[in-house]
């Protein structure tokens, strides 16, 4: 068995893997694979709608904003945030919390005036700045949830005088949030949600149309809202293993069930870490990301012999991201706390050979 702790594309859950396989090859019993019916078919055309309608309930999205299913993962929505919302002389402001965060923000120059409310880069972004004034007279407040390559999170939202775009590709429906706060929400589906392929937007719909400037459709969120996701041929893939993790999701009890493993597997994995004397954390404790626990070994000699013990459990993905490096264990909502057991043992089995 495989323990899968990879950043993203992240693990799925097995019954929706299977499920999708089937499908693959006989789509709900039409002799046909989900692969080859037209995206325009009643059988797709219910699956986008039971998605629609999971998104709204799981999320509890209030009236008065749209959702929509686009592709081009979170890296187009860096562009499409700014070009649908940034009005002809106007400025943004934004938090610098990590290397998607500062994407983002290079992506809202081409459009506007941009402003850097507060940055973490001196510390290598191991923390949240907190102290920080937001611009009233910017057009909106761009934030990153959850920062998987440093492994910080934000786990209270600030309150704004103007609206808030959020990147939550790592952390959406995680825990729960109010969506009220928000003008706009994104997030890459290969997190917590399905595979790579879709990203889902939620917009506030009396935010649109106010920017002075030509769109081209397919990067218009009006044009979008009003072909219902499928202006042109949308992933179909990708949004029915969505449907079936958020249908899973919903039998586990929701959201707010999810939140309570969540919390239970980071408070897990963080203990050993500050109990091990051969592992320490990289983010100041009050910061730590729920999502992407990050961390070395107090040794750089131990790091390839730990990698190795993993591999020999069964544990995967555990190699940090190639700009940081040391240690970096996914805990996204399909995986297991058995499976976070099983790291935490092999952690404490380590100790005990290089004593």
């Amino acid at each position: 068995m495989k323990h899968n702790f990879g950043a993203g594309p992240g693990i799925l859950p097995h019954e929706v893997l299977k499920q999708a396989a089937e499908a693959v090859i006989n789509f709900n019993g039409t002799g046909l694979s989900l692969l080859e019916i037209s995206h325009r078919s009643p059988e797709f055309e219910a699956v986008l709608d039971e998605a629609l309608k999971l998104v709204r309930e799981l999320f509890e999205v209030p009236e008065g904003y749209s959702i929509l299913f686009l592709q081009g993962g979170a890296s187009t929505q860096f562009a499409l945030a700014p070009y649908n919302l940034l009005p002809e002389g106007g400025k943004a402001a934004y938090l610098e919390t990590g290397v998607w965060a500062n994407k983002a923000l290079k992506e809202a120059k081409y459009f506007g005036e941009t402003i850097v409310v507060a940055t973490s880069k001196e510390s290598n972004f191991s923390y949240i700045p907190k102290d920080f004034e937001i611009p009233k007279d910017a057009a909106y407040f761009h934030i990153t949830s959850n920062n998987t390559i440093y492994g910080t999170q934000l786990h209270k939202f600030f309150k704004s005088p103007i609206p808030v775009v959020c990147d939550m590709s790592s952390d959406i429906f995680s825990r729960k949030v109010n969506v009220a706060d928000f003008g706009l929400v994104y997030a890459g589906a290969q997190k917590n949600m399905g595979p790579a392929g879709v990203t889902l937007v939620i917009v506030k719909d009396d935010l649109l149309g106010k920017t002075n400037r030509k769109i081209p459709s397919m990067f218009n969120y009006q044009t979008q809202i009003e072909g219902g996701s499928m202006y042109n041929t949308p992933p179909v893939f990708a949004i029915y293993v969505s449907m079936l993790t958020l249908n899973w999701l919903k039998a586990k009890g929701g959201v707010e069930a999810i939140e309570k493993e969540n919390d239970a597997k980071a408070k897990a994995l963080y203990t050993e870490i500050d109990r091990n004397p051969l592992f320490k954390g990289v983010c100041v404790p009050e910061d730590r990301s729920h999502m992407n626990v990050c961390f070395v070994v107090q040794n750089p000699e131990h790091e390839k012999p730990f990698l190795k013990y993993c591999d020999e459990k069964g544990i995967v993905g555990l190699k940090g991201h190639r700009s940081v490096g040391g240690f970096r264990a996914s805990i996204y909502n399909a995986l297991p706390i058995t499976s976070v057991h099983v790291l935490i043992d092999a952690m404490q089995e380590f100790q005990e050979k290089n004593k």
